[in-house]
């Protein structure tokens, strides 16, 4: 349809797409079509023509040739006039959410059970635009900071996270898993490539049904070797989030830009809190071992008002807490080299420096009442060089729903799967 641009006024175009809507009035109706590049406006005056598009409903797809003529009332500042309209598919079944209205207000469940249509409205369209361009972004910056792109396996033979929260499967009569994460395989990686980043799903059997989680969702992973602590670990990820940030504001425009879109301004350097001065901060038990929802929006808005920032990371979760490959803070174990990155009152992203030694590892695993053993394929790695490393992880959905003021990660999702979804 960019065929129909006002400098092409008087010239004869072809435009395909889905009928969007038609309005009839006496005398002319007008069909107007949607493709990806957006809305394109046809007048019908002659009677047959006509006729034949009052019989074709919402959604057909069909082919319009006819010639552009400017008109600034009209989508895109033209219009199609005299067309010849071809059906390029039987007349469209009566769509379950009504595309042709401004907003969506169909009820979520609604939504979801009929993604492949409804992600057809423009609005819902433009929001995966923000996750599209987020991707570039992601990957544009790291590929100019010197990163090879890797993928790692979705089926392995141990967790990743050393938690119970895992999918099993069946592999040719062997239990396996489905990775909670690509952690294992990018950190050894990292003694390959030094610089590794991977975009795909993780899946997680953790039973919650709430507006923040899904058990499969798509994971942004770094990881990066020679680093002195966790703190290069945020200065790579706010890069990471100054490129995304700046894809979205550059790609997503015009008709692609959701009503809710709001994009941040990333600060030169994060603002850092320490766990246990967050906890002090928010009045929690010292003895907590981990932030709650209510405590990551306190958090926030006291990031906003303090340092002008809406991003804000915190710092030195309890060892406790963390995966076995943690870091422990070098001046005191209790505490690790490992942040969350917290964005608009949610937690965005995970990351810290991992153990490199492997005597290390063993130690750590043994700590855990965990055998070393079920590990030995990942730790053998680590008594042949490993460099001090660490990295990070961003969930998709959780970024564009911030980004887009969604109240819900599904929202953001194209085919979202949680405790209850497993359809379309």
């Amino acid at each position: 349809m960019n065929a129909t641009l006002p400098t092409h006024a008087g010239e004869a175009v072809r435009v395909e797409g889905w009928i969007h809507r038609r309005r009839t009035f006496a005398g002319l109706t007008f069909l107007v079509l949607r493709d990806r590049s957006g809305l394109t406006q046809a007048v019908v005056t002659d009677g047959s023509t006509r006729r034949q598009v009052e019989d074709l409903p919402e959604e057909t797809v069909v082919r319009v040739e006819g010639t552009v003529r400017a008109n600034p009332k009209a989508p895109g500042g033209v219009e199609v006039i005299a067309p010849v309209v071809t059906p390029l598919s039987p007349p469209a079944s009566p769509s379950p959410v009504e595309l042709w209205r401004p907003r969506l207000d169909a009820a979520l469940p609604t939504l979801l059970d009929h993604g492949a249509i409804s992600w057809r409205h423009p609005a819902q369209n433009a929001v995966w635009q923000v996750a599209a361009a987020s991707l570039r972004g992601f990957r544009q910056t790291l590929d100019a900071a010197g990163f090879t792109e890797v993928a790692t396996p979705k089926v392995t033979a141990t967790a990743s996270e050393s938690g119970a929260d895992v999918f099993s499967v069946d592999w040719f009569g062997r239990p396996a898993f489905l990775a909670q994460s690509p952690q294992l395989h990018k950190q050894v990686l990292v003694g390959v490539f030094e610089r590794v980043y991977e975009t795909g799903p993780v899946f997680r059997a953790e039973p919650h049904d709430t507006a923040r989680h899904l058990a499969q969702y798509t994971s942004l992973d770094v990881e990066l070797g020679f680093l002195e602590d966790h703190h290069d670990v945020l200065a790579v990820l706010r890069d990471v989030l100054a490129g995304m940030a700046a894809a979205v504001a550059e790609q997503v425009g015009g008709g692609t830009r959701p009503p809710g879109l709001e994009l941040p301004v990333v600060p030169a350097v994060v603002p850092v809190l320490h766990f246990r001065d967050a906890l002090r901060l928010v009045g929690a038990d010292p003895e907590e071992p981990d932030l709650a929802p209510e405590h990551e929006r306190a958090l926030s808005r006291w990031a906003l008002r303090e340092h002008g920032s809406e991003f804000l990371a915190v710092e030195g979760y309890p060892a406790a807490k963390r995966p076995f490959y943690t870091h422990p803070q070098p001046d005191d174990p209790r505490w690790t080299n490992s942040f969350d990155l917290l964005f608009r009152g949610l937690e965005l992203v995970t990351g810290g420096q991992r153990l490199h030694r492997h005597a290390d590892y063993v130690r750590a695993l043994t700590a855990r009442g965990e055998d070393p053993e079920r590990y030995r394929s990942y730790l053998d790695v680590f008594a042949h060089g490993m460099p001090p490393h660490g990295g990070f992880a961003i969930g998709l959905e959780r970024w564009v729903a911030r980004l887009t003021g969604l109240d819900n990660v599904r929202r953001s999702t194209l085919f979202p799967r949680d405790l209850h979804r497993l359809t379309p």
